[in-house]
């Protein structure tokens, strides 16, 4: 279920950057001195009355299984903590009760379907692209009615022809890209944790992320889906999105990463401030709580940590010494 919210959220990403392009954030002499110019994925956080350091970790929620990596020295620190805490907690997805209701936010309210939403052209080119996903055609006319976001994670994947296809993860993206054959660090996180035997805990709850992708008109996010379909058909437009953005996952380069994901496209800013800068401010204060109390290993999406209202640069504001872990 997790990796469902991560590609519907990297969906939103590679459709403004490639509709947009993405822009340089501007800012000030005082916030870029906060932001993160070194290349790292690890950070460590010490000062402000923290007893031992803990560590901020930057994951990408979806990757092909080819392109993972784990470095010794990010098993090491995650080995020193004493607690490791996600976006949101990884314990949660064993709770089938809350998993119904996540479902259900899926849906878009009665008398609202995908076909009120488009025009007769568009409606068939849709049904057409996800004719062969077994996630909708295990729902069928109930289909119509998933929230466009979610449909647009869905692209490309678990249809009969696509390689390498899983039914579980039905939200894979792109070209196989982000099929069936992908693992995510907070699924690889989770079972070190569980391994180790160590508590974990989230920033969030699975309702609250769910709720973001509602910021955007059902009308909106509709067009999205449709422009998504285009593009991938376009022969004009060859440059892979999805693979620009591994590539840069690898090279860890956060401050990248950050600059593709908060693109300045009309009608998104709401959206976008939702996705990444509101969520980075209620973050702190948690972090700073549990900090406090233990070791801690915080795992979230390294498109948080960069710019001048990053994790990364709201921690420093506060007094904290972050400083990146390479060897």
């Amino acid at each position: 279920m997790f990796s469902w919210l991560g590609a519907v959220a990297i969906a939103f990403s590679v459709f403004t950057a490639s509709c947009s392009g993405a822009k340089k954030v501007a800012g000030n002499a005082a916030s870029d001195s906060l932001v993160p110019q070194e290349k790292a994925l690890l950070w460590s956080i010490a000062g402000n009355g923290i007893k031992k350091p803990s560590y901020l970790y930057g994951t990408i929620h979806v990757i092909p299984k080819d392109d993972y990596f784990m470095p010794d020295y990010v098993e090491r620190s995650f080995a020193k903590a004493e607690k490791v805490v996600f976006e949101i907690n990884m314990e949660d997805m064993n709770d089938m009760s809350m998993m119904a209701g996540m479902a259900q936010m899926m849906f878009m309210p009665e008398g609202t379907s995908l076909k009120t939403l488009l025009s007769e052209e568009d409606y068939k080119m849709v049904k057409e692209e996800l004719k062969d996903n077994i996630m909708v055609a295990m729902l069928g006319d109930m289909a119509d009615r998933i929230k466009p976001f979610f449909l647009s994670a869905m692209l490309d994947s678990g249809g009969e022809g696509a390689e390498g296809a899983d039914p579980m993860n039905p939200f894979g993206m792109g070209g196989g890209m982000m099929g069936g054959n992908t693992t995510s660090y907070e699924m690889e996180f989770t079972e070190m944790a569980k391994k180790a035997e160590k508590p974990m805990d989230g920033l969030e709850t699975i309702e609250f992320q769910m709720s973001i992708f509602d910021a955007i008109p059902l009308e909106d996010q509709a067009q999205m889906l449709v422009e998504a379909i285009k593009s991938e058909a376009d022969p004009e437009n060859p440059e892979d999105i999805m693979r620009k953005m591994v590539d840069m996952y690898k090279d860890q380069d956060i401050q990248g990463l950050y600059e593709m994901i908060h693109v300045q496209s009309a009608g998104s800013k709401e959206f976008e401030d939702k996705l990444l800068i509101s969520r980075n401010k209620n973050w702190i204060p948690l972090m700073a709580e549990m900090m406090k109390e233990q070791i801690t290993f915080f795992a979230v999406g390294a498109g948080h940590l960069g710019g001048d209202e990053g994790v990364i640069a709201l921690l420093r504001k506060e007094g904290y010494v972050v400083r990146p872990v390479l060897k």
